[in-house]
């Protein structure tokens, strides 16, 4: 169920943006009267599985959920149709149309991906607000796993400075961290400031994590029981407070989960602080090491800061989150592009599009998602690439400098070029997910 929810989130998601994606192209198409000859939600090669036309367009929904597209007549576009394009220009024809215009029109699409993230960014802060939690507020220090240990960070360190600077919101530690320079973290480790320096070789193994490798720590303390929990059985009960282990200190959820597993199969004494009273507790930790128990997570011990803002004031909030997003994602290629940190192993097709999406529907999620995505999909679809409309714009840009057009083969040549290159990078995509989520 949770599969079948992550993908209908991602095909609402992308059937928005790839719509007004394409609408962007369409309404700037026809504000210069050329003649738009198909409006299609996905690919439609051989049939498609809905189709109308009103006035001089046709408009469907394709059955190959790669992308969408509108077919502009006069243009040579993804279909190589260049039949139509060996007579004379009609006036309502694309390349009949004035450079300026032609840019405008092939640019309209991207415009419309940032203007629309933005948008859902400041409706999201007027409706959600920003919640986040403050680096400083982390008062136990950061718990880390074995990878967290192998890049230099320790249980219990405490965040100082991202960079050589403050970073208030401890959601964009990981983000400064791996994308501006100089890549240090300073951490307060038993009184005394350490600086981690994060070189290629320790951002390559982060990158290439399953998981996180650092939280927040925080203590472990029953919410619940599971159905025939054995800590409930041994006499734990709500609200109890783990703080030792074996006659050891022991307080905080990743020490006892580590305990847990070490000692699976054996007699344990847990002692837990239930109000203000220090009790002992013995059972027999299961073969598997889990108690089932239900613990507080870590809204329940740190003080998250909440902003509301106007519908007004939402907007250049939006406005700001926009640019915040693109400039991340720009920074990410550089990240791509240096094979020391083998940050090409990451990208990924919508297989990993999928997992990001939670199991159950989450409008807050979601609409962050689309967001994020229809910048993603502006950046790349500017790329000078042919077949993209950077590629298209390249073109155009060229022929305003230099005044003239290049000719109708070297455009259809060059456009099956891109095709092969974006084809390329999808099968690379789809092979990086494979191997990242199929064969491990």
């Amino acid at each position: 169920m949770e599969i079948a929810v992550r993908i209908a989130q991602l095909l609402v998601s992308l059937s928005l943006l790839i719509v007004c994606h394409e609408l962007g192209h369409f309404i700037a198409a026809k504000l210069f009267k050329t003649r738009v000859e198909k409006f299609y939600l996905f690919f439609d090669p051989w049939f498609s599985l809905f189709k109308f036309k009103k006035g001089e367009t046709e408009y469907g929904i394709g059955w190959l959920p790669l992308g969408g597209y509108v077919k502009i007549a006069g243009m040579v576009d993804e279909s190589l149709d260049t039949q139509n394009l060996k007579s004379d220009p009609e006036p309502w024809e694309f390349r009949a149309k004035p450079a300026w215009q032609r840019l405008i029109v092939m640019l309209a699409g991207v415009f419309v991906n940032f203007i629309l993230a933005m948008f859902i960014y400041a409706m999201v802060a007027y409706s959600w607000g920003s919640q986040y939690l403050p680096t400083e507020n982390i008062k136990y220090g950061i718990a880390v796993d074995s990878l967290g240990e192998k890049v230099g960070l320790r249980n219990g360190d405490m965040i100082k400075l991202v960079n050589g600077e403050k970073c208030e919101d401890y959601n964009k530690v990981l983000m400064t961290l791996l994308l501006d320079d100089p890549k240090t973290l300073t951490v307060n480790r038993e009184g005394k400031d350490t600086t981690i320096v994060f070189s290629d070789d320790k951002i390559a193994l982060i990158l290439n994590a399953e998981s996180a490798f650092m939280s927040p720590r925080f203590p472990f303390q029953v919410e619940g029981f599971a159905e025939n929990s054995p800590a409930q059985l041994a006499g734990f009960q709500k609200e109890d407070k783990v703080v030792g282990f074996n006659g050891e200190n022991c307080q905080f959820f990743d020490e006892v989960k580590k305990q847990l597993k070490a000692n699976a199969g054996k007699k344990a004494v847990f002692t837990v602080l239930r109000g203000t009273e220090t009790l002992p507790i013995t059972m027999t930790i299961p073969e598997d090491g889990l108690i089932k128990v239900m613990t507080k997570g870590p809204a329940e011990f740190f003080d998250f800061k909440t902003i509301e803002y106007g519908f007004f004031e939402s907007f250049p909030i939006g406005i700001k989150r926009g640019f915040e997003k693109t400039g991340e994602y720009l920074k990410q290629f550089k990240l791509i592009f240096n094979p020391d940190t083998q940050a090409y192993k990451s990208v990924g097709s919508f297989i990993s599009m999928t997992k990001i999406f939670p199991g159950s529907w989450d409008w807050y999620a979601f609409w962050n998602l689309t967001a994020l995505f229809s910048i993603m999909l502006g950046v790349l679809n500017v790329f000078p690439i042919p077949g993209l409309d950077g590629g298209h714009a390249l073109f155009t840009l060229v022929e305003m400098i230099t005044g003239k057009q290049p000719s109708l083969k070297f455009q259809e040549i060059a456009q099956k070029i891109g095709m092969i290159i974006l084809l390329a990078l999808m099968v690379f995509a789809i092979g990086n997910d494979f191997i990242r989520h199929v064969f491990n």
